[in-house]
């Protein structure tokens, strides 16, 4: 997977300068205006189970611990102030603190999934990382969701999807702010079941009939 920037992560917003941005960016989201919005425009639509990924099953392999545990019922995150806060602080430090490395200058294989506990990753690395991070931090696995998507050059990449009671958003190696996954310009292709994380499913087009926002 083609996911290590070339140029460093756009910062349209500097997150914990002093925590400023981080409440301006908290306080622009509850300060906008009431309104009912398309279900389809919040959350991604499922349309049936897929194949995990190989990078996930090896991952697996080698941090069992991680993938261990049956079914469990969805659960979304209630966006409060306070976790759009710690959401954008986990995004911010480890996007700031992990140096982009492709997996063959760092391991030379053309695809490994691990933690970047040396300080180097690339885009999968990043999204495990700050999947842990928000386990440890309390945050419901079930609304943490690895996600693959292609980006507007055809080329694989993965992001975290966070389920939460105001849409679905994604925290991004390659963008500093936090979005709603319908304003990234990427295209959603599988991501972990919320039922269960060895569970992956597909992601349809939101403008096909076919396509239901059923609850993975």
């Amino acid at each position: 997977m083609t996911c290590v920037p070339t140029t460093e992560p756009t910062r349209r917003s500097v997150l914990l300068r002093g925590g400023c941005v981080v409440l301006v960016a908290a306080a622009a989201l509850y300060a906008a205006p009431a309104k009912s919005l398309d279900r389809l425009a919040v959350h991604v639509p499922v349309t049936s189970e897929t194949r995990a990924p190989i990078g996930w099953a090896e991952f697996c392999t080698d941090n069992p611990r991680d993938c261990t545990g049956g079914p469990t019922a969805p659960r979304d995150v209630v966006l409060s102030p306070k976790a759009w806060r710690d959401l954008a602080q986990v995004n911010t430090w480890v996007n700031n603190a992990i140096k982009p490395m492709t997996d063959l200058d760092h391991w030379g294989v053309v695809e490994k999934w691990s933690y970047p506990d040396d300080g180097y990753g690339d885009c999968e690395d990043y999204v495990l990382l700050k999947r842990r991070m928000l386990i440890q931090a309390g945050w419901p696995r079930e609304a943490l969701l690895i996600t693959v998507v292609r980006d507007r050059k055809d080329e694989g990449h993965a992001v975290l999807t966070v389920k939460t009671d105001k849409g679905d958003y994604i925290l991004d190696n390659q963008a500093e702010d936090i979005m709603l996954w319908s304003e990234s310009g990427y295209r959603f292709v599988k991501r972990q079941s919320q039922a269960d994380p060895n569970v992956w499913v597909s992601l349809g087009d939101p403008n096909s009939s076919s396509a239901t926002a059923t609850a993975h």
